[in-house]
């Protein structure tokens, strides 16, 4: 065999299960289709310190384009909440090298530019076909992202959900102090479906802005475009640079589903686990569990179960909260939203804590329970779940 463990695709999930594996013992081949990593990037380009800290990682400046002292959410009328607690605009190139550096230096072997074919089970090992030969192995994780080839070929469902894919373009763009601000903002309401619209300062003239729908088809560009406009009037540019264009999706509320078979492991992206920070922490409890399987001699699913196990320990309410929140979201007025959000603007924060999601969901349910009109709503997505 090539590795006890074989990951495929190094996203920050997959570049975790490795590292954890390998620190754990188990001999691990890391696959990346891309020649160079990191590259194109991944529009994900933020997130707050709460997110790290839940999976034990310590920011580091190399990476970090900007630092952001909070978050805003604002309403179609401009009315906004505003969450203080530390974030960071990074560059996800570096943030990528960075990572995948620490994982080398674990010992586990890295390759890119190799495109994985199929996955087929040979007697207790896995055969992988790839842009360059066959690698076999005891146990496979795989973490290729949201649109996930291999899960899919071995019949795997891992989203319960997966029409409420977050399709989202991002564009990186410059005027003069365009990102000099340090707060990040959230938009939300019918302009953007299902999701949200956002600026994320970069510092000096850089910036980010995007927009996320669901239910919108995959093409977000429509809702892109007018944000655009509406943007450069919010902020008075008649000029605004376009510097790159990024797209992709984001599973934030598809809830995971069939992640776990015989010797194999589904992480990430590719299990309907969102953001940077949860995919990590994800990558990690994957990586724990999957050096222990290959110790005790034991790749089963029921031996692997400990892995969903786990992950739902710590995620799974968070998750089925968040989802609850979005869809009631998705199914509200703009003049709703800005009837709760005048009602929220100047409650007492000091309770909201956690990484930008949990923080997030924690203002959107306590809006829930403080406006009636929205949670009817609430209460009737409940009823029909």
């Amino acid at each position: 065999m090539d590795a006890d463990i074989i990951v495929i695709g190094a996203s920050p999930a997959g570049l975790m299960a490795a590292r954890n594996a390998c620190e754990k013992g188990a001999d691990v081949l890391l696959l990346e289709k891309k020649e160079e990593l990191g590259h194109p990037p991944h529009p994900a380009n933020s997130f707050f310190k709460g997110m790290l800290d839940r999976c034990g990682e310590k920011v580091d400046p190399s990476y970090v384009d900007h630092y952001l002292k909070g978050m805003q959410i604002i309403a179609p009328s401009g009315r906004r909440v505003v969450v203080e607690t530390p974030g960071y605009a990074i560059d996800k190139t570096k943030f990528d090298r960075f990572y995948a550096k620490k994982v080398t230096g674990t010992g586990v072997d890295l390759r890119t530019g190799i495109e994985a074919y199929n996955i087929l089970k040979d007697r207790e090992e896995f055969a992988i076909s790839t842009s360059e030969g066959v690698f076999r192995s005891k146990l496979v994780i795989i973490s290729d992202g949201i649109n996930s080839k291999m899960a899919s070929l071995l019949g795997l469902k891992t989203m319960r959900h997966p029409e409420d894919i977050a399709w989202g373009i991002e564009l990186d763009v410059m005027a003069p102090g365009l990102g000099k601000p340090d707060m990040f903002e959230y938009y939300v309401g019918n302009h953007a479906p299902g999701w949200k619209t956002t600026y994320s300062p970069r510092g000096g003239d850089n910036a980010a802005i995007g927009a996320y729908v669901r239910r919108c088809g995959k093409d977000a560009t429509p809702y892109l475009n007018a944000w655009v406009e509406r943007f450069k009037k919010l902020k008075g540019i008649e000029e605004l640079e376009v510097v790159r264009k990024l797209s992709g999706g984001d599973p934030i509320v598809t809830i995971p589903n069939e992640y776990i078979t015989d010797g194999v492991m589904v992480v990430g992206g590719a299990a309907g686990q969102s953001g940077i920070g949860y995919a990590m922490r994800s990558g990690q409890i994957c990586g724990d569990v999957a050096a222990d399987a290959i110790k005790k001699g034991d790749v089963s699913k029921n031996a692997l179960s400990e892995y969903r196990k786990a992950w739902e320990k710590e995620y799974r309410t968070e998750h089925y909260l968040g989802r609850i929140a979005l869809e009631t979201l998705r199914k509200m007025t703009d003049r709703e939203i800005d009837e709760m959000v005048k009602v929220f603007e100047k409650e007492d924060l000091s309770f909201i804590h956690g990484s930008a999601f949990e923080q997030a969901m924690q203002v959107f349910m306590f809006m829930l329970k403080k406006k009636p009109t929205a949670m009817l709503k609430y209460r009737a997505f409940l009823r029909n779940k």
